[in-house]
């Protein structure tokens, strides 16, 4: 007898539908599998064959025939094994199920038959409602993460045998469901708040600056001047995620495996701060078959590299397509994928190799100017604001109260951000920093003050076309938090300061 059953793999962080056709037939017994399986799609048929024995069935005799179709996409890891052991079931007449094509399913076995989780459980459950289907069978650990997929009965699955029970209409399971709502109002306090930063009021105005328009932003000091804690204190002061930023957060990270132990959403802006020695596919994603990298990973977030220039020239190189396009597109042999990427890029950096400021290095100019050409022009122009972090003074420190909460901070970034919000209406984008050159013309209008202090700063700070239209985005966030319609001296003036590498101070 035949069975088809309904399941999906994934592909770079989406799934694509996949058919499970069992065959139960006459002669020896034998399992066969194909349709492209990987290694471990093809080590099921060891899983499958215990599973069934130990959840109180019977391995039926004679050759068992398996197809996952599409037969010209290869399928990969584990989450067949409960298709596969339901088809078998279904096939020996073992199980009658009600209606297999209602439900798709995923999951892997234990030997035991008890269902173990998987990866991508929100892109799989996201596939299943595009296919039209009543809901999903998954492992009970994943359900959660299904869950927020509205118009989809997820079923949590703890055992193969429960899985048969449920199909035969023996053992009705309700279907989770999760309260959205409830999931970002219990994200909680933030762990750590602006207003335990000492002085460096303006390198706070420069942050918020950053948040308001999503802008890159490069810090650069001596050691122990705050750079890193002010980097990390830049999430709390960032909007909070929307349903749908949220649910694509969630899908790269469910693929990656990342998610937390019955964690639904990722409901905070993701921080992630890679180590130095990165390599190419760390930060971009890779491998013989494409996963997210750091850089999609931090994807409606913050990506954070410290000690920039320690970085190997040619992993910073890689950055310049996401930092200009918002996707990361990886071409190996098995295929493209593309995956999103957009962040806002923070990094820090000494000044000097010896971490001193220039007057009181005891590196050579030849040595700086080396140092700092580890970071190339093109990255540098996709940076909109380079900002200098000045040691402490002793007075700041010791001073006893507190500065401006993160709370009050974002509340301006969040009026700014409607602001865009409102301006770029019916448009894909939503933030000043994805404005492009006939954007630029239409919502950026200089007065003539302004023109002529724009015009002299590109003549005397040599700056190429990119870091021109930068600082013009700049300006018009600056412009924003202050609630100003028009773009004026003020506005660009400030904007110029942030181009500290463009004026070449350092030497």
């Amino acid at each position: 007898m035949l069975a088809q059953i309904r399941s999906a793999s994934i592909q770079g962080i989406d799934a694509f539908p996949v058919e499970v056709e069992v065959d139960s037939g006459p002669g020896p017994q034998q399992i066969v599998l194909v349709g492209l399986p990987d290694a471990a799609v093809r080590e099921s048929r060891d899983r499958v064959g215990t599973a069934i024995v130990h959840s109180g069935f019977r391995f039926p005799p004679g050759r068992t025939t398996i197809n996952l179709a599409p037969a010209d996409i290869r399928k990969e890891g584990p989450s067949f094994d409960l298709p596969i052991a339901v088809g078998i079931l279904a096939a020996s007449r073992q199980v009658v199920p009600v209606d297999l094509t209602a439900f798709a399913m995923v999951g892997e076995l234990a030997l035991t038959g008890a269902v173990r989780p998987v990866k991508g459980a929100l892109g799989l459950a996201l596939r299943a409602r595009t296919e039209g289907l009543r809901g999903i069978l998954l492992p009970a650990e994943n359900a959660p993460e299904a869950a927020v997929v509205d118009g989809l009965d997820i079923i949590p699955i703890r055992s193969l045998h429960e899985a048969a029970r449920f199909l035969a209409g023996e053992a009705p399971i309700c279907p989770l469901t999760v309260d959205t709502a409830a999931l970002f109002a219990s994200t909680g306090d933030e762990a750590a708040d602006m207003d335990e930063v000492r002085g460096q009021e303006s390198v706070k105005r420069a942050l918020e600056i950053a948040a308001a328009g999503s802008h890159n932003i490069l810090l650069i000091g001596p050691p122990g001047t705050g750079k890193s804690m002010l980097a990390r204190r830049l999430a709390t002061i960032l909007p909070p995620l929307t349903l749908a930023e949220a649910l694509e957060a969630t899908q790269i990270h469910s693929v990656v495996g990342q998610l937390g132990p019955g964690q639904a959403l990722v409901t905070r802006r993701p921080f992630r701060s890679p180590h130095h020695t990165a390599s190419d596919a760390g930060l971009l994603g890779g491998n013989t078959q494409p996963t997210p990298g750091e850089i999609s990973l931090a994807h409606h977030g913050v990506l954070f590299l410290d000690e920039l220039p320690e970085f190997r020239r040619t992993v910073l190189e890689t950055l310049r397509q996401p930092l200009e396009e918002g996707r990361v597109t990886i071409s190996r042999a098995a295929g493209t994928v593309t995956f999103p990427a957009q962040f806002m890029l923070v990094a820090a950096m000494n000044p000097t190799p010896d971490g001193k400021m220039p007057a009181e290095s005891r590196s050579t100019h030849r040595e700086i100017r080396a140092y700092l050409g580890r970071i190339s022009g093109p990255l540098l122009d996709r940076i909109d604001l380079h900002v200098e972090v000045p040691a402490v003074r002793f007075t700041e420190l010791e001073r006893a109260r507190p500065g401006e909460s993160s709370e009050r901070i974002r509340q301006r970034v969040e009026s700014a951000r409607a602001i865009q919000r409102h301006r770029m209406a019916g448009r894909s984008i939503a933030c000043n920093a994805r404005l492009g050159p006939r954007d630029l013309q239409q919502f950026v209008r200089l007065e003539e003050p302004a023109l002529r202090l724009l015009k002299h700063a590109v003549a005397e700070l040599n700056l190429s076309a990119r870091a021109y239209h930068r600082v013009l985005k700049v300006a018009r966030t600056i412009a924003d938090l202050a609630g100003s319609a028009g773009v004026t001296s003020e506005h660009v003036a400030e904007a110029i300061q942030y181009r500290s590498l463009d004026r070449q101070i350092w030497t």
